[in-house]
């Protein structure tokens, strides 16, 4: 084990009271849970102009029969009730069809942009965008044409359309789990929104080595409701347990650190100063590489 602990002298310390007392530290803001995001059924009104351009992105994306489904904000409240302030409309697509529907934006005078190959591109016009997202930023989850065949019919700002069917829902926040944003607070409003019904099989298979993640998820939503814990079938409690008890008994000697697939940023000392293996850039170059031969 590296040694973390770096003891600081008397002067050190002396000198950074020195700072602080004159100014130079800058003070952090003081608390203010009023500017926090609270949860709500009540609709969040959009500017005319917002509605307009996400209503003319889904019909040209309708008329073009561009494979799609809508996620984020929009999916959350057709699972959940759940009304979130948004200033993008996400929209799930494969790797083969994000640049058909690029090069569609791309005619109706919108400004495309790749901000990330392996999973995020974007449309936008009179500062109002439209985000195109074909997986998971760690590349550890794709978005597959199963995902766009089980969307389930919605209306979307009056347009006819599709949303992510929960399952999928699930699989595409398990990894959102960085300093800045943590999405668990939505899986477990899935599956209550749901009452737990989903196919979990599916959940499963969407999940697949990363089973860990969804156990972990799954032992959150047990915790925020604990009442509702049959919301998730007992064999599949029973299924995730004994695997992590097989786990936990018979260590994998020669598993590879994994830290870096939650987040690259907290986990960069593990990588970067402690030499462990960064599977956040193996798994983001296998995704490269399966889009080069996708092209």
């Amino acid at each position: 084990m590296p040694n973390t602990r770096r003891k600081r002298t008397t002067r050190s310390r002396n000198n950074k009271a020195a700072r602080v007392s004159k100014g130079a530290l800058p003070r952090r803001a003081p608390y203010d849970p009023a500017k926090l995001p609270e949860t709500s059924s009540d609709p969040m009104p959009l500017p005319e102009e917002q509605q307009t351009l996400f209503q003319e992105v889904l019909r040209l994306l309708e008329t073009n029969r561009i494979p799609y489904a809508v996620a984020g904000a929009f999916a959350l409240q057709a699972h959940t009730g759940i009304c979130r302030d948004t200033k993008d409309l996400d929209l799930f697509l494969t790797s083969e069809n994000v640049a058909i529907a690029l090069k569609c934006l791309r005619q109706e005078g919108f400004d495309c942009e790749v901000c990330d190959p392996v999973w995020l591109f974007k449309a936008h016009r009179d500062h109002f965008f439209v985000d195109l997202i074909t997986g998971m930023s760690n590349a550890a989850i794709a978005v597959e044409d199963s995902w766009i065949q089980r969307a389930k019919p919605a209306v979307i700002h009056g347009v006819k359309s599709r949303v992510l069917s929960a399952e999928e829902l699930v699989a595409s926040k398990l990894f959102v789990t960085r300093r800045e944003r943590f999405d668990g607070a939505d899986i477990a409003h899935v599956i209550y929104g749901t009452q737990g019904n989903l196919d979990w099989n599916r959940v499963l298979s969407l999940t697949g080595e990363h089973w860990e993640i969804l156990f972990w998820a799954l032992v959150f939503f047990r915790y925020v409701y604990p009442a509702q814990t049959d919301y998730i079938p007992g064999e599949v409690w029973q299924k995730l347990i004994e695997r992590f008890r097989q786990a936990v008994l018979h260590p994998d000697r020669q598993a590879k650190f994994r830290g870096s697939l939650i987040d690259d940023k907290m986990f960069a000392i593990d990588v970067r100063e402690w030499g462990l293996p960064d599977l956040y850039l193996d798994y983001r170059n296998r995704r490269l590489r399966d889009i080069e031969i996708l092209r």
